[in-house]
């Protein structure tokens, strides 16, 4: 049972634990607002108090971008609010302690001078749980957990990227988006888009958006013969550096003038990564001209003379530092990665297009366990986004 008031030294008034609990569960929901933008990192929401009302909420709205605390001691310090008048800040996890994509969270909070945290729940991942606590209270502070914010509640994601068995054998937390037409071709009939585009243009600048939140985005040779993607980015706040191409290539077919070595002007563009099937002409003149070409050329064991081993390919993926990666691909490797359990999280969006061409990913979504579910629009486009569950 939690006591009724928590007494801490230097606070205007003992702090209320029922309604911690309660400011903490709503925080928690609105933080899964941000869910699908921030996977495979924790929703998370904190909030700064003042005589004990909220004066400043935040949130961790962006994979790789500013944490919830942040956020919040932003908003505290922009509310007018003195800083002599804070009393405490909640969050709904564990303040993280070490460097990442962001600084620790820890350092902000003491930096910042406030004086006592209220945290919701632990860390779950061994490594960092408790840490952070730690090195609060080592630099003085008072922190009080209440486990009131349970994880399961807020970031099942979360719990399922720190699960012991793919902690075991890691792997990227793998995207995979795609558009397709009424019937679940991902081709429109050739009369529709240049027989190119399905969704519109506020779909294509959400994708554009996606795209600049991932460290890779992984695509098929089938896709730069028949597309010839350029998959690059246009530059905006936050982006630190343009996204990894990675081409899956068993035997080295890459175009060295494909449009993924010529970036158009005001366009990002990470370097191309192109992924064989061991001794695929590594000596020869393939391997030398895409080289030469500007592509970094790697060879991996596969399944047969035909197909890379897709958890061969993952691992080398986390080996690269690839940790958020963005799958836009054919029907053909999409349902590869999406049947082998290596996909974590769906993007589908879904054109006012009748008909279409080639192979339908329809039924699978229509016998897949989709959690998380959201049903947005997107101009005249319907958006899915979801989570699967994780092998």
């Amino acid at each position: 049972m939690l006591r009724k008031e928590l007494h801490v030294a230097g606070l205007t008034q003992p702090l209320d634990a029922q309604s911690l609990g309660a400011l903490l569960a709503e925080l928690g929901v609105e933080a899964r607002a941000h869910r699908f933008e921030v996977a495979p990192n924790p929703c998370v929401g904190a909030a700064v108090l003042a005589a004990g009302e909220v004066v400043a909420r935040g949130y961790h709205r962006v994979w790789g971008q500013e944490h919830a605390e942040v956020d919040a001691l932003r908003a505290a310090r922009e509310s007018g609010v003195p800083l002599e008048r804070w009393d405490a800040l909640v969050v709904t996890l564990e303040p993280c302690s070490s460097q990442g994509k962001t600084p620790p969270c820890t350092e902000a909070i003491l930096a910042a001078g406030i004086g006592c945290v209220v945290v919701g729940s632990f860390d779950p991942d061994p490594r960092h749980r408790g840490k952070g606590i730690e090195q609060l209270r080592a630099a003085g502070l008072e922190v009080i957990v209440l486990e009131a914010s349970p994880l399961e509640n807020t970031s099942p994601q979360f719990l399922s990227w720190n699960d012991f068995e793919r902690r075991r054998r890691p792997r990227p937390w793998i995207i995979a988006k795609w558009a397709q037409t009424l019937t679940g071709q991902l081709t429109p009939p050739k009369s529709v888009g240049e027989g190119r585009w399905i969704s519109g243009s506020g779909s294509q600048a959400e994708v554009g958006l996606l795209r600049s939140r991932v460290d890779a985005i992984v695509t098929g040779i089938g896709t730069v013969l028949s597309d010839d993607p350029r998959l690059t980015v246009r530059p905006s706040a936050g982006i630190t550096a343009p996204p990894a191409r990675v081409v899956l290539d068993t035997a080295l077919r890459t175009p060295t003038d494909a449009r993924l070595f010529h970036a158009e002007p005001g366009e990002a563009a990470g370097p191309v990564h192109v992924v064989s099937l061991t001794g695929a002409d590594f000596s020869g003149s393939r391997a030398l001209a895409l080289t030469e070409a500007g592509a970094q050329v790697h060879g991996l064991r596969g399944d047969d003379v035909h197909h890379l081993n897709l958890r061969e390919v993952t691992a080398w993926l986390w080996r690269q530092g690839f940790r958020r990666v963005l799958l836009e691909a054919g029907p053909t490797l999409l349902a590869s990665f999406l049947d082998a359990g290596f996909v974590d999280q769906v993007r589908v969006y879904t054109g006012p297009v009748p008909g279409g061409r080639g192979e339908s990913l329809g039924s699978w979504l229509v016998a897949s366990a989709l959690e998380e579910r959201l049903d947005r629009e997107c101009g005249e486009d319907q958006v899915l986004e979801a989570f699967l569950h994780v092998r």
